[in-house]
């Protein structure tokens, strides 16, 4: 089929071997790669009920179709495996330059089993795989991790493209449970503890390296489709915000919607916004937009601080879940030290918006007077030592370096826990913004925004985001064209770019076959299942779809509830339009094996 490359690496770490597979067209033409066969593999693959930890757990890289090629947006890869912070499927996807790197091994998936029996690093090759000793490297933190794997990992080839590292830092040694797997310095597979199965299969660091590339449908169609989609949509609104601001524009815009989460969720919207905004960042230092390969947005904030204690940091950032994890939820009034704590998670591999949620809820708890630990909102330094702490596993780290879950049991604070799954929600209130109640509450990995990004038809009033009716009927749209995104794979914010219409071009230039947004919609769909049952046989309750009872009982300072019958409303409404029972099951004539 093409478009793809129709192999599969699987690289046993147990006893250092590997086999290449063949996979057929069928099973590509179901799924369309991506997001799609990892998940299969998944569900196929993985034991039931397996220890997230074990070295029977598979973790599993993929890229989709649109990597590697001219085709704008797609320079993504995903990760998939059982999550240790949730005990539920997790994806996980990552941008920059080295997606690329990847396809160039020539593989549609990699996976990984077994447990290496020392620190481990891998090259990843279109022959197959090399083993070496990361012993040396084995402590170091993300940034050096990464110069030394290439450093030393790279292979000499000629005609080999320019090589990529994916790697963990200390805490994903530490198996901390929201461990990340970065690249490009500041990319990374940030959520659900990704990094930490890394860890825990003793593998430090991969770099891909190769040269193959995938061969398209019509190639020449493919280039001038890239070039007519260029020059239509390089001056969209959109476009021009996210190369203008990045994500930090929407600092302003939550804040002035009321849907900014603040002092651990019983705010929705801070004082001090203006002070972290994306406007006052790019006014006081020297930030610079910069892009993965393949785009013409550059969403990306290439920063240097200009003043404050941190003066002259470089960074790649922060974005805006960043800036409303601990200059919202933490109430931190500085940029600088906003900016600080994001290159501290990122060198020790930790992911921002668990490690900002759970410093928030130890300040929510000693508020109240219900834990006893010296930390206060809006203090950096405490969250810096805390920070430190949890990627080193040290005393009150040792807790929080499982999750939120295991903590507010600890603390015997879980009324206070803001959660779906066990995975903290991102930066928008669903008290202001109910589809977003809708989208935490389904998604298969837990409280996720970006598995629909909702938040955008409500903030642009195509639907009403106080509207409970219809809510589900547009969500179940956004959420199947933005799955065939992750099969893609693409980048979540050419959404307003690639419609159901341009998905059926594309996708016909790369694979040679037409397609429909019928079609789409079922493949959409049919993944859409797979991760439901997935999360099924592993324990899913009905109650897992449901929001923690703190957003339905308090109203906002500001004004905005989600009524625990609203929340059902929609989320009866979503099951039955999914062809699922009241428990959200899918119906056996839903599911196409």
């Amino acid at each position: 089929m093409y478009g793809f490359y129709n192999r599969i690496l699987t690289v046993n770490l147990s006893d250092n071997t590997f086999q290449i597979e063949q996979i057929s067209d069928e099973l590509l033409s179901k799924c369309l790669g991506g997001k799609g066969l990892a998940t299969q593999l998944l569900l196929d693959r993985n034991p039931p009920g397996v220890d997230p930890l074990s070295p029977e757990n598979h973790l599993i890289f993929a890229t989709g179709p649109f990597c590697g090629g001219r085709l704008w947006g797609g320079s993504r890869y995903g990760v998939f495996t059982k999550s240790p912070l949730t005990g539920f499927y997790t994806e996980s996807y990552s941008g920059g330059k080295v997606p690329e790197a990847i396809d160039s091994a020539g593989f549609d998936a990699v996976i990984l089993i077994g447990k290496a029996l020392k620190p481990t690093a891998l090259t990843i090759h279109p022959d197959g795989v090399y083993f070496h000793d990361a012993s040396p490297i084995w402590g170091m933190d993300t940034f050096t991790t990464e110069e030394e794997a290439l450093q030393r990992y790279a292979l000499d080839n000629d005609g080999y493209r320019k090589p990529g590292a994916v790697v963990i830092g200390p805490a994903g040694e530490k198996l901390v449970n929201f461990a990340i797997i970065a690249n490009d310095k500041w990319r990374c597979a940030g959520r659900t503890g990704v990094g930490t199965v890394m860890g825990s299969k003793m593998v430090k660091a991969i770099v891909f390296h190769g040269d193959k590339k995938r061969e398209y449908a019509d190639q020449e169609g493919v280039g001038q489709y890239a070039n007519t989609f260029s020059r239509e949509n390089m001056q969209h609104p959109g476009v021009k915000a996210y190369k203008n601001m990045g994500t930090t524009m929407m600092v302003a815009i939550m804040n002035t919607a009321g849907a900014f989460p603040a002092k651990y969720w019983k705010q929705g919207s801070c004082e001090h916004w203006e002070k972290i905004s994306g406007e006052t960042f790019h006014d006081e230092h020297e930030v610079k937009p910069h892009a993965c390969a393949k785009c013409f947005m550059a969403c990306g904030r290439l920063a240097k601080l200009k003043k404050g204690r941190h003066k002259d940091l470089k960074l790649e950032g922060p974005e805006y879940e960043t800036i409303y994890s601990f200059g919202g939820l933490c109430m931190i009034e500085e940029m600088e030290e906003v900016a600080y704590l994001n290159d501290l998670c990122d060198r020790v591999g930790i992911d921002t918006i668990t490690a900002g949620n759970l410093c928030a809820l130890i300040m929510e708890g000693k508020a109240l007077g219900r834990i006893d630990y010296d930390i206060d909102y809006g203090n950096a330094d405490q969250v810096i030592d805390l920070i430190e702490k949890i990627a080193t596993r040290d005393g009150i780290g040792d807790i929080l370096a499982d999750g939120i879950i295991p903590t507010s049991k600890h603390f015997g604070v879980e009324d206070l826990a803001i959660h779906v799954k066990g995975l903290e929600p991102a930066g928008y209130d669903p008290r202001k913004l109910k589809g977003m109640g809708l989208t935490f509450g389904t998604s298969p990995r837990g409280a996720c925004h970006l598995r629909s990004t909702f938040y955008k038809p409500e903030l642009s009033g195509w639907i009403a985001p106080d509207q409970i009716k219809d809510k589900a009927e547009m969500f179940i749209d956004y959420e199947d064209r933005l799955n065939i995104f992750d099969t893609l794979t693409l980048c979540r914010f050419y959404r307003d770019l690639y419609t159901w219409e341009e998905l059926e071009k594309s996708i016909s230039l790369v694979t040679g076959v037409v397609t429909t947004k019928k079609m789409l919609k079922e493949i959409a769909s049919h993944i859409c299942n797979l991760t439901k049952i997935y999360n099924i046989r592993e324990g899913f309750q009905p109650e897992d779809d449901r929001l923690p009872p703190r957003l339905h009982k308090e109203v906002l300072q500001e004004g905005g509830s989600l009524t625990a019958d609203e929340m059902e409303y929609m989320l009866l409404d979503y099951y039955q339009l999914r062809g699922w029972n009241d428990q959200g099951v899918p119906s056996r004539d839903t599911i196409s094996v």
